[in-house]
């Protein structure tokens, strides 16, 4: 039998010939046409990016119908194939399965198969509570199937790690794995998804494995093989640390390297379809979301401008870090209000923030205290300065429109709500100048308490949960789960400001975590020394927050849960390597990378990029 033509339309989802798919194609192509012409005037309309993400559900709807190549494909991933899966029969194993998976997610385009792959990993975690030997006996599947089912919400033990947690054990019963380096990466990756500081197996393998693998780097045994841009990459990046757009965008430009590495594609039920038709569903999907960012970006600098934010000589303009921190974890094409609301809010924090610290006198920020607590009776106080207005009025306009909306979504009024989260953060921040005015000096538990607020996670946050989807009520975000995953988050977050900005604090006058730890001392400990201890607070929130999210029980929905994980996973990526808004070279190419250039695709590949595109 002939294999179908693969179709690939603007959004990103292949279509064969179906009763609706005409009418669709047709649609497609002068959405196209529509965003084709502003763009290259210079002003797409928001209208065209609406109606992208209303096509991308359109087609999405389309593939749960009809009979299309997308939908054999992911069919013969589970439902068709299901006897061949189940049994690892016909040449496919659990192995090929689960680096099936790992690939489709890494290029993010697992979202079209979500069915496919829960089938899949339903079927793995039952193997894992039998201890199936094709899975426990092969280092390699064991370390992948623990990640990928902890990451995916299943309920799995690194106890069943522990016959690889020494490294003189894997050397004497599997020597031959010691320069398996594709089993020693799995294991690496493994340890980094710890849920708890007690897993000491995890921490284990995570220590002795980075070491093989480094010196693996260093002796040379790597030097031109495909895989060692893998390792040096899991080394430097762990998965918490990363942004997931530029992940894809990373994985589809070296597509090559990963079927060299997993041979992920050669199961005999996917054979009638090419390693080429995978690439172009991840290269269309990417190249179709960035006509939405490029937007949504235009859109939000528009909105700078007419809040007069620019003109506030103190403020430091960084609309396009705070969008590529949105667009970069909250990707998909429906999500585009969370993604604007989370740059919005993160362009007025910034605001506000510099306010505080340089840009206010004392009058000033007590004025801008009581408008916000006053709120829709403001008008009742005058404008200490017009710097206040512009403030004032940028965040009541945007905290109204954005509130309208939202509870448009939820059936409820949040407005409340909203406000209530910039009174706390404003509060807050009035308390840390009393601080710095009085020359007090807090305790660790006081400042941290304190602090954790005016990093003002919350106004970006919390707001955007109303977005995602899931009805949210009173109740829950009264719930000790919410506020939980909120205090994790924001003190992860903190902590990894104060380790790299300590210096610039301590000569503005203000006191953070690491100065502190060294003062209670008595100086006997140094600055560095501070910094590796605090380390130890920022783990455990981190893994901590992590066993929140991927727990199944509880108040607050999944969607939402994964908010907070994925706003601990951008301060990780700003702060890790230096203070979240120096390196600003390297911030605007990978600004770049994920709202504007295009895929550079290598090898045969590139050729590809003309068919798709």
């Amino acid at each position: 039998m002939a294999k179908p033509v693969m179709k690939l339309t603007a959004g990103s989802l292949p279509l064969k010939s179906c009763p609706s798919s005409g009418r669709q194609q047709h649609h497609l192509g002068s959405l196209r046409r529509e965003m084709a012409t502003p763009t290259q005037h210079g002003r797409a309309s928001r209208h065209a990016v609406n109606r992208v993400a209303q096509v991308h559900r359109t087609v999405i709807e389309v593939e749960e119908h009809a009979n299309n190549p997308i939908t054999d494909f992911t069919r013969g991933m589970g439902t068709q194939h299901s006897k061949s899966v189940s049994s690892g029969a016909a040449g496919t194993t659990r192995k090929q399965q689960l680096q099936q998976v790992d690939v489709l997610r890494n290029m993010g385009i697992s979202r079209h198969f979500a069915a496919e792959i829960k089938c899949i990993l339903d079927m793995t975690y039952s193997c894992w509570l039998q201890r199936d030997d094709e899975i426990m006996l092969d280092v390699e599947t064991c370390a992948m199937a623990f990640r990928i089912l902890r990451m995916n919400g299943y309920n799995v033990s690194s106890d069943e790690l522990y016959h690889v947690a020494e490294a003189s054990w894997f050397h004497t019963s599997l020597e031959g794995y010691l320069n398996d380096t594709r089993s020693l990466l799995e294991l690496h990756k493994a340890s980094k998804v710890s849920i708890s500081e007690e897993e000491s197996i995890l921490d284990s393998i995570g220590s002795w494995s980075g070491c093989l693998l480094k010196e693996q780097l260093r002796s040379g045994a790597l030097h031109r093989t495909p895989l060692i841009r893998e390792v040096e990459h899991a080394l430097e990046c762990p998965f918490y640390a990363t942004l997931d757009r530029l992940e894809h965008r990373r994985n589809i430009e070296n597509f090559d390297f990963t079927l060299t590495g997993h041979q992920v594609l050669k199961a005999s039920y996917l054979s009638c379809y090419t390693n080429n038709e995978i690439l172009a569903l991840g290269v269309r999907d990417f190249s179709a979301s960035q006509f939405t960012y490029q937007e949504e970006l235009r859109h939000l600098d528009s909105w700078v401008k007419e809040s007069r934010l620019d003109q506030l000589p103190f403020a430091r303009q960084k609309l396009a870090y705070f969008y590529l921190s949105a667009a970069g974890t909250i990707f998909t094409p429906e999500l585009s209000d969370a993604r604007i609301l989370w740059a919005k809010n993160g362009v007025l924090t910034t605001v506000v923030d510099d306010f505080f610290d340089v840009g206010g006198s004392t009058e000033e920020l007590e004025n801008l205290v009581a408008l916000v607590e006053m709120w829709d009776e403001h008008h009742k106080l005058d404008f200490y300065s017009e710097q206040v207005e512009i403030v004032f009025s940028a965040i009541y306009t945007s905290v109204n429109e954005l509130g309208a909306h939202a509870s448009l979504l939820q059936d409820r009024d949040v407005t409340k709500h909203l406000v209530e989260i910039w009174v706390d953060l404003l509060r807050s921040m009035m308390t840390e100048v009393e601080w710095r005015i009085s020359k007090y000096v807090p305790t660790a538990e006081e400042y941290l308490t304190n602090a954790a607020l005016t990093f003002a996670l919350g106004p970006i946050v919390l707001p955007a949960l109303y977005f995602v989807g899931p009805k949210i009520s009173e109740s829950v975000v009264k719930d000790p789960e919410y506020n939980e995953l909120f205090r994790l988050m924001s003190t992860c977050g903190r902590l990894l400001n104060d380790v790299q900005t300590y210096e610039r604090e301590y000569e503005e006058g203000k006191v953070n975590s690491v100065s502190l730890l060294v003062l209670q001392n008595g100086g006997s400990m140094s600055i560095q020394e501070a910094r590796r201890e605090i380390q130890k607070p920022i783990d455990t929130c981190r893994r901590d927050l992590l066993s929140l999210v991927l727990r199944k029980e509880g108040a607050v929905p999944r969607p939402c849960k994964e908010l907070f994980w994925k706003m601990c996973k951008v301060c990780y990526f700003f702060y890790s390597r230096g203070d979240a808004f120096s390196s600003p070279e390297e911030k605007a190419r990978e600004v770049d990378a994920v709202v504007n250039l295009p895929l550079q695709l290598k090898g045969s590949n590139a050729s590809l990029l003309h068919v798709v595109l």
